[in-house]
């Protein structure tokens, strides 16, 4: 496999482990910047390499009264300032081909939802754009499958692909997370990142919106740490009941060093 490069870290064997954390969906610039920065402070203390995410727009919210985020232009910018100042890597979730073209001025991995991981203008529009693609496995799709999706990011000169678990369909209102998908997804050449908080997601269990489990996260998360999973995506906010998106399966702020730390540990194991 060859690692794939992000700004000063890589992802890959070889590689320590990579934290992907931030807030589900840009709330405001204020609350995005104290987290993004907050963040930065846990992983310099644990010594990880980290890229922030967050979202401008939650394009498949399940409700039309659910809140999307700040739109387009205003998180762009909200991101590219917290990229440039806080000088770290940022990732965000493009919707369309116009989107990626966008966005790829702005953070440095463009993440394609599951729900889209099979769109082939997107995917080749976030291929060509020159910055790294992180395809989320649609909840539909079974692992092999996204050697496809591989395929046709590679077809378009995409620079660098990171393919992320985040759960298979299992029955109504429940996801499962086959840890068997990460061997097979790593046999693509593409490095895995283990989506731990929407692993435990229960899309559509609160009726308007997802329900979760965040209290499972952790266990998922070191599980998928143990199979071979290059990095992690933690999704972490400073009052999970008060989020406006994802809240029930998000880690709070203040617990997430505590969950971190026992994954740098079983990456060590693994890598030896």
């Amino acid at each position: 496999m060859k690692p794939v490069r992000i700004g000063a870290l890589s992802v890959g064997d070889g590689h320590p482990l990579v934290l992907i954390a931030g807030p589900c969906v840009i709330e405001g610039e204020a609350l995005t910047r104290r987290l993004a920065e907050a963040l930065v402070r846990v992983a310099g203390k644990l010594g990880i390499p980290f890229i922030f995410k967050a979202s401008y727009d939650k394009a498949n919210r399940t409700s039309h009264r659910s809140f999307r985020g700040i739109g387009r232009e205003k998180g762009l910018a909200v991101l590219r300032r917290i990229r440039d100042e806080l000088e770290i890597p940022v990732l965000t979730d493009v919707h369309s081909p116009e989107e990626a073209r966008q966005a790829a001025a702005c953070v440095d991995v463009l993440q394609i939802p599951a729900f889209l991981s099979r769109q082939t203008d997107l995917l080749v529009a976030a291929g060509g754009s020159g910055r790294v693609v992180n395809v989320k496995k649609g909840q539909f799709l079974a692992p092999w499958d996204m050697a496809h999706v591989v395929a046709k990011l590679r077809h378009a000169g995409a620079r660098g692909i990171l393919l992320t678990e985040r759960g298979t369909s299992f029955g109504y209102n429940n996801l499962v997370v086959d840890m068997r998908s990460i061997p097979v997804m790593r046999s693509t050449g593409c490095p895995v990142v283990m989506d731990a908080t929407h692993g435990v997601q229960l899309p559509g269990g609160k009726g308007t919106c997802s329900g979760g489990e965040a209290v499972y996260a952790p266990i998922v998360a070191r599980a998928a740490v143990a199979a071979g999973a290059d990095a992690v995506f933690l999704e972490t906010h400073p009052d999970p009941s008060k989020a406006l998106s994802d809240g029930p399966n998000m880690i709070p702020l203040k617990n997430l060093a505590a969950v971190v730390e026992p994954l740098i540990e079983i990456r060590e194991l693994v890598q030896k």
